[in-house]
């Protein structure tokens, strides 16, 4: 299936297209907010964005084709697609102010950090925790964008259980992330006596 499809698309195909379909979630999300079956229905759509985060990777590495390009857009995606979200559903009552806050204060914390490290000729990779972060509020999203009970599942609650959790995995990756960047840097003693030899 992979080589069909790699005839036609590339990962940074998937890429696009999942941040085109950002706005066509949040129209939907904003204008059949009332409606359950519609939020259900979208919901597919978000899942499937969702997806291409895990295929994109995929079809890099079966075309052996990993790009500055693709570098760059992939965690521009995710980020999009999930922290936009974040505020129309906060705008819908439909999750806590303080934990989105949270959330973006750390996207916009670790998205400098890595880039006063690459300025520096360091590279922070991404770690464990920060995959674990990015699914958990995948998963929290899709949840609260359903919003009405359906199939029997509290939605919003569960959402917000997992809003929780995405919260706390966010904080302590965030953390790991820091003390990653701090690890590379010079010891202070050492610089000190290497001058004083000199």
């Amino acid at each position: 299936m992979l080589s069909f499809f790699s005839r036609w698309i590339t990962a940074n195909d998937l890429t696009v297209l999942r941040i085109l379909l950002v706005p066509v979630i949040f129209i939907v999300v904003l204008i059949w907010k009332n409606n359950p079956w519609i939020l259900f229905g979208i919901w597919f759509v978000y899942f499937f964005a969702c997806l291409t985060d895990y295929w994109d990777g995929v079809l890099a590495r079966y075309q052996n084709k990993s790009t500055k390009l693709g570098m760059l857009l992939d965690p521009i995606a995710d980020k999009i697609l999930i922290m936009s979200l974040l505020i129309v559903l906060v705008g819908l009552s439909r999750a806590p102010d303080y934990l989105v806050a949270i959330l973006i204060t750390r996207e916009f914390a670790i998205t400098g950090l890595r880039a006063v490290a690459a300025a520096e000729g360091r590279v922070i990779a991404a770690s464990t925790g920060g995959k674990y972060k990015t699914i958990s509020q995948m998963l929290a999203v899709g949840f609260l964008i359903i919003h009405y009970p359906t199939l029997g599942i509290p939605t919003h609650e569960t959402g917000i259980v997992l809003l929780w959790l995405a919260t706390g995995i966010s904080i302590w990756s965030g953390f790991h992330y820091f003390r990653a960047y701090y690890s590379t840097l010079p010891d202070p003693s050492s610089e000190s006596t290497n001058s004083a030899g000199q």
